[in-house]
C-alpha cells in the first residue's frame, strides 16, 4: 500500500477542535495578560527557528507548543482590549468562522465560472452594505456601478487611480505608457497609499499635489481649486481627487461636498477613502460622513479596521464599473468561457489588481447575519461612547491638551511640556506592555494617538488607561526636572 503523507480526516477534527479551544483562551486571557507590544528584539524570533525544514513530518502538538514557546512572545496583540494604537484591525468570532470555511473551501474566485456562489455572494453582500450604509445607490450592482472587496484601501485608491488614468487617456495608456503631463491630488493628511499608488502607475510622484489643510486638518477645496487652475495654465492634466473621510492623523474630514462639485465641474475623477471612518455610517446620527458621496467615482471604507471582520476585507465601490473594468481587463486565451462571453455574469478579476482571489465575502457575510445591522450599531457606538469619555478626561486635565478635533473613535492629544516629554510618555507606556499608543505630528508638534476599536475595549480598559496616562506623565516630568 502506497504511504500517504496526508493528515487524516479525523486527526483534522481533533487539531481542529485544539486550536479551535487555544484560539478562545488566547482571545479571553491570553492577549488579555501578555505585553500588548511585543518585547522581541530585533532577529530574535527568527533565531530561535530551525536552520533547515523538517525531513520527516512533526506532530501538531510540536507545531502548537512553537507557536506557544517561540511565536508568541513575537506577537503584538492587536486584539487585546488594551490595543488603542494606529487604527483598530479588529475581528469577532464569527469573522474566523468565515474565514475558517473560506480556507476549507479553498475556492479561487478569480472568475464567476470558477465558483459562482463566490462572486454572487459577494456582489450581493456589497449591495447590502450599501444600504447598511446609506451609501448613493450609484454604488448598487443594479445599476452601471457596483462593489467589489478589495485586500485593503491602498488597493482600493490604486484602482480607482488607474481607471480615472484609463479614463482620462481614451483607455489608452495602458498601451502606450504615460504620456500626458498628469497631475493628482490629495491633502497633506491624505494616507501614504496615495503617493504610493502614483509612483505604481508611472504619473510620478512629483506629479502628486498635497493640498493644504484648514485648523481642522481638513483639506482646503479653496486651495485645491487653485491649484488645479495652476496646473491647467502651466499645461498639465488634472485627473484624479483623494478625498479623505477620517485621516490617518487624526480622523479629518474633508470637505467632500465642496470638493466633488469642483472635481464633477473639471471632470476629474473623485475617489473618497473612508478607510476607518466609514463604518460608523451604519449609525443614523453618523452619516454626515457620507455628505457629498453623490458626486465620487469611487469610495471604500475597511470592515477590517471598526466592523469585526479580521484582515483583509476592504469595501471599494465604483459608480462606473466600465471603467474600472476596461482599465483592468486582460483575457488571455486560457481564461475563456461561456459565462464570461455570455456578458451576464460578473468577473471580479477585472475589478483588482491580481489575477486569484479568497472567498473574502463569507467572512463579511457571517458577521453581517450574526450580529445583523443593531449588534454593529452598538458596539460602533459603545466605541464612539469610550473615545468621548476619553476626550473629557483630556479637555478637563491641566497636563494635557486635544490636539484636534475627535469626531468619533480618534483622540489626538499632547502633553503641554512638550515634544521630549511626549515623546517619553509614549516609550514608557509602550515598553510597560500594559497599553499600546501611536503618534503622529500635527502642526509640527508630537502628538500622542488614542483610538477606541478593538472588539473587546470597554470603559475599565479606557480608564485604566487613562491613568496609566497620567501616573506615566506625572513620572517622566518628574525625572526630566530633576
Amino acid at each position: 500500500m502506497e504511504t500517504t503523507y496526508h493528515m487524516d480526516p479525523e486527526a483534522f477534527r481533533r487539531h481542529a477542535h485544539e486550536l479551535v479551544d487555544w484560539i478562545i483562551d488566547y482571545q479571553e486571557r491570553r492577549s488579555h495578560e501578555l505585553p500588548v507590544l511585543s518585547k522581541a528584539r530585533p532577529g530574535e524570533i527568527r533565531s530561535r527557528l530551525p536552520a533547515a525544514p523538517p525531513t520527516h513530518g512533526e506532530s501538531f502538538e510540536a507545531m502548537l507548543r512553537d507557536v506557544d514557546e517561540i511565536l508568541l512572545p513575537g506577537i503584538t496583540h492587536w486584539q487585546s482590549p488594551n490595543f488603542f494604537a494606529f487604527f483598530p484591525a479588529n475581528s469577532s468570532y464569527p469573522s474566523v468562522l468565515g474565514e475558517l470555511l473560506s480556507a476549507g473551501l479553498g475556492v479561487q474566485g478569480m472568475l464567476w465560472a470558477t465558483s459562482p456562489a463566490c462572486t454572487e455572494l459577494e456582489t450581493h453582500v456589497l449591495d447590502w452594505v450599501v444600504g447598511m450604509l446609506d451609501l448613493p445607490r450609484r454604488f448598487l450592482s443594479t445599476g452601471p456601478g457596483g462593489g467589489v472587496i478589495q485586500d485593503s484601501a491602498s488597493s482600493a485608491t490604486l484602482c480607482a487611480l488607474l481607471a480615472a488614468r484609463e479614463r482620462d487617456t481614451g483607455f489608452a495608456t495602458n498601451d502606450r505608457g504615460v504620456e500626458q503631463p498628469l497631475v493628482a491630488y490629495a491633502s497633506s493628511q491624505a494616507h501614504s497609499s496615495v503617493e504610493k499608488a502614483v509612483g505604481i502607475a508611472g504619473i510620478g510622484k512629483d506629479n502628486l499635489r498635497l493640498i493644504e489643510v484648514d485648523e481642522t486638518f481638513a483639506m482646503r477645496a479653496d486651495r485645491l481649486e487653485e491649484r488645479i487652475r495652476e496646473d491647467r495654465e502651466r499645461g498639465f492634466i488634472p485627473f484624479f481627487v483623494c478625498a479623505t473621510v477620517g485621516t490617518t492623523s487624526s480622523n479629518a474630514i474633508d470637505p467632500v461636498p465642496g470638493i466633488g462639485a469642483l472635481c464633477q465641474d473639471q471632470g476629474i475623477w473623485l475617489h473618497v477613502d473612508a478607510a476607518m471612518a466609514g463604518t460608523a455610517a451604519l449609525c443614523p446620527e453618523f452619516r454626515f460622513l457620507n455628505e457629498g458621496l453623490e458626486r465620487a467615482d469611487s469610495y471604500c471604507f475597511n470592515p477590517h479596521k471598526w466592523m469585526f471582520t479580521n484582515f483583509d476585507c476592504d469595501c471599494f465601490y465604483v459608480a462606473d464599473r466600465a471603467a474600472l473594468i476596461r482599465s483592468l481587463s486582460i483575457l488571455p486565451e486560457y481564461l475563456k468561457n461561456r459565462a464570461t462571453e455570455s456578458g451576464a455574469v460578473i468577473d471580479y478579476r477585472d475589478w483588482q489588481i491580481p489575477l486569484g482571489r479568497r472567498f473574502r465575502a463569507l467572512k463579511l457575510w457571517f458577521v453581517i447575519r450574526h450580529y445583523g445591522l443593531n449588534g454593529l450599531r452598538a458596539h460602533v457606538r459603545r466605541h464612539v461612547e469610550l473615545a468621548q469619555a476619553f476626550r473629557g478626561w483630556v479637555e478637563a486635565s491641566e497636563s494635557f491638551e486635544l490636539a484636534s478635533p475627535a469626531p468619533l473613535n480618534l483622540v489626538c492629544f499632547r502633553h503641554r511640556d512638550g515634544d521630549e516629554v511626549n515623546r517619553a510618555i509614549l516609550d514608557r507606556l509602550n515598553r510597560s506592555g500594559e497599553l499600546y499608543l501611536t503618534h503622529t505630528v500635527l502642526d509640527d508638534r508630537f502628538t500622542l494617538r488614542f483610538c477606541v476599536g478593538q472588539t473587546h475595549t470597554e470603559l475599565d480598559h479606557v480608564a485604566a488607561a487613562w491613568e496609566r496616562i497620567r501616573e506615566t506623565a506625572d513620572a517622566v516630568r518628574n525625572e526630566l526636572q530633576s
